[in-house]
């Protein structure tokens, strides 16, 4: 009885290896350590906002527009449960992705507004925290481009036959992965500029003071 049981099981053991049951195993595996990047770059990159969008309001408080803009992103993003099941829902990625998006779109709109600060560009505080925003947008991009990459082994397995057979049958399902729409212009970072202002152009005033010309 105990023989047929050694043997039963080194069947099995040879089955799931020769039907590549293993190595869908380590692709998923793949994938999620790829995701778990992805959004821990992205919860960094959140925890830098708050003190962010206080450092600009204290320059440029009038800009309420895009301050609130940022804001509003953030906690869109926050409002989504990052859990293992994104991965299996298209549905929920695509929502999860489409916030993340309007978050880095905010941030630039945001960026692009403090070009008219020269006073808020010289602040050492901003500068540090643009600076660190602008270094976790580019893991964010290097992490992206990992799980883009481990999404699309891994789905070419799962249909592959006779292994999409197994994959059925371990419930192992295609999973869906970031867009290629835009996504050059998604990845691009905040550009980090630190000229305090720009030769020929006359600055905007603060609120409440008259422009210098």
């Amino acid at each position: 009885m105990r023989a047929w049981s050694v043997g039963l099981l080194a069947f099995a053991v040879l089955f799931l290896s020769g039907c590549g049951y293993n190595n869908l195993q380590q692709q998923d595996e793949s994938v999620k350590a790829a995701w778990s990047e992805v959004v821990n770059q992205y919860q960094r990159r959140a925890d830098l906002i708050p003190n962010l969008v206080n450092t600009v309001k204290g320059y440029a408080a009038q800009e309420q527009k895009v301050l609130i803009g940022v804001t509003e992103a953030r906690a869109k993003v926050g409002s989504i449960q990052v859990t293992p099941e994104v991965l299996n829902n298209p549905e929920l990625f695509a929502k999860y992705q489409a916030a993340q998006n309007q978050l880095t779109s905010a941030l630039k709109s945001l960026f692009a507004v403090t070009e008219n600060y020269p006073q808020l560009k010289s602040d050492q505080n901003f500068r540090d925290l643009q600076s660190q925003i602008e270094g976790t947008e580019n893991r964010v991009t290097v992490a992206r481009n990992r799980y883009i990459q481990a999404v699309q082994s891994y789905n070419v397995t799962v249909r592959q036959f006779p292994v999409n057979l197994t994959a059925k049958m371990f419930g192992f399902q295609v999973k869906p992965n970031f867009t290629v729409a835009n996504e050059s212009q998604i990845s691009t970072a905040p550009t980090v500029s630190f000229d305090t202002s720009t030769p020929g152009t006359p600055a905007p005033a603060p609120s409440g003071q008259p422009a210098t010309q």
